[in-house]
């Protein structure tokens, strides 16, 4: 069987996505299907690419290997493909929910401005994201230092406590941000936008419960496990039918930044879209 191009996205997806379910979500085919497709690269190839784990999947060594040389060769094809057809534009990675109506605001107003085109791209790692060119820019929350990255603030977002419904904690309908030290704190290592140390030293959280994404996050505190502060647009478009969010008195804001690779700065698209973006909304 030769290889064919879809063989290559679906497996790029897959070691990207780190499980077969939100890759099959992002390449809009079926779970079997997107299986079958992988299945037999690993044939064509003669060897293992992908590890199943309970958790998701993991890369082999030949697997790793194969996916640093094909998410650059794909890049460049859709850029050439992109340039070919006019369809410049620019990708912007995330991590978890993004603020809106501003973001679809924001994209509509770029792609208005300039005829190209914006596509959304979420990724765990920006800053791999970013210095791999896998992403053009990226909106993350929280402040980001890294080497060859150039960020600016765009604006703050209020903070809403998380708990498990039915908990006692919602009997006063609000809480104070010093109120959630007292209790385990459920913290998204990889992408959320709370840590122990938004709190002073004589009042972090003795007990922290640390999860690796966001959808994790919302099932330990639906268990009880736990409570966590997340932003007001995340609670709007993260629901979970045992999770409560509460007002927070007190607590710090947290703020949306733009990033973007330093040696780009110059590039016209992208300087358009950091000044729509912080246009007043």
């Amino acid at each position: 069987m030769e290889v064919e191009l879809r063989h290559l996205r679906a497996f790029v997806t897959v070691a990207e996505r780190r499980t077969f379910t939100a890759a099959s979500h992002e390449l809009l085919i079926t779970q079997p299907a997107l299986s079958r497709t992988v299945r037999q690269l690993e044939e064509t190839v003669g060897t293992r690419l992908l590890d199943r784990t309970p958790n998701g999947v993991e890369l082999t060594e030949t697997g790793g290997e194969l996916y640093e040389r094909l998410r650059g060769v794909l890049r460049d094809l859709d850029a050439a493909l992109a340039s070919a057809g006019g369809h410049a534009g620019l990708r912007i990675g995330f991590q978890w929910a993004l603020p809106d109506p501003w973001t679809s605001d924001l994209l509509a107003a770029f792609e208005t401005a300039t005829g190209a085109r914006a596509t959304l791209l979420r990724r765990d790692d920006i800053v791999a994201a970013l210095h791999s060119g896998d992403v053009d820019a990226a909106l993350v929350r929280g402040d980001v230092h890294a080497s060859g990255v150039t960020g600016a603030p765009l604006f703050q977002e209020d903070r809403l406590a998380a708990v498990a419904a039915g908990s006692p904690l919602t009997a006063g309908g609000e809480l104070d941000w010093s109120e959630l030290s007292a209790h385990p704190l459920v913290v998204n290592t990889v992408s959320g936008a709370t840590s122990p140390d938004d709190w002073p030293p004589e009042n972090r959280p003795a007990q922290v419960v640390e999860c690796g994404s966001y959808d994790e996050w919302l099932a330990i505190i639906a268990a009880g496990r736990g409570i966590g502060s997340t932003t007001t647009s995340a609670a709007r478009t993260h629901t979970h039918a045992r999770v409560t969010y509460l007002p927070l008195r007190n607590a710090p804001q947290v703020a949306l930044h733009l990033l973007w690779p330093t040696r780009r700065t110059g590039d016209p698209l992208l300087r358009r879209f950091r000044e729509l973006a912080h246009a007043p909304a």
